[in-house]
């Protein structure tokens, strides 16, 4: 099969999906490597943008999906009178940051760094398709695990979380006053968690 064929081909199969294709699957569907159809698909994002398409291709963590640009969004809204969803409440917020920088986490674990009951929002952020349950822990009791989901990485507009803003981080070292600083930070490194990523979902959502 020719490079043009498997493109074409793998363009075909993600339009067809609707929902994020494993890029395992489209590779095994076109008897060719993962590295193959990578490589392929790349060149086909990028024809997709030099030819300034209403519509692009993609990456949500090894998988990929046909979707809109954001810059046509309001356009959709208004043939199809489609309206925001109500945005995310503080609490939401606050959750969504630790699962998405901590996870797999239990509800436990969440409630342990906001001080309150989570179990209304973390309800609420799976039916949202934010988050999701990632198996259970090995204890007793086996409690839920819960990680972001890749509808979490397409509002982000990220490929995989390894791509989320990276936290602020201390160095230790030998000097006292520079240890107590440090310190401080860990106690506080929830907030800053919380912090951190309630910006980014702030401005995600603003878009």
């Amino acid at each position: 099969m020719t490079p043009e064929k498997i493109r074409s081909a793998a363009e075909a199969i993600i339009f067809a999906g609707g929902t994020p294709v494993e890029l395992s699957r489209i590779a095994k569907a076109l008897d060719i490597t993962e590295n193959e159809a990578k490589t392929q698909i790349n060149i086909l994002i990028e024809e997709y943008e030099k030819a300034e398409k209403g519509i692009t291709i993609i990456e949500l963590d090894k998988s990929y999906q046909m979707v809109s640009k954001k810059e046509f969004a309001p356009f959709i809204r208004t043939v199809m009178d489609l309206r925001r969803n109500t945005p995310l409440s503080q609490a939401a917020l606050e959750v969504l940051a630790v699962v998405a920088y901590n996870q797999p986490v239990t509800k436990a674990f969440v409630e342990q760094v906001r001080g309150v009951d989570c179990s209304g929002v973390i309800g609420s952020l799976c039916a949202k398709e934010l988050i999701e349950e990632k198996g259970r822990l090995e204890l007793p009791g086996r409690p839920l695990l819960y990680g972001t989901t890749q509808n979490f990485l397409r509002c982000f507009g990220v490929k995989s979380i390894e791509e989320l803003p990276p936290l602020p981080q201390t160095e230790d070292n030998d000097n006292s006053e520079e240890d107590s600083v440090n310190n401080t930070d860990e106690n506080s490194s929830d907030d800053t968690i919380e912090t951190t990523v309630e910006e980014v979902i702030e401005e995600v959502i603003k878009e």
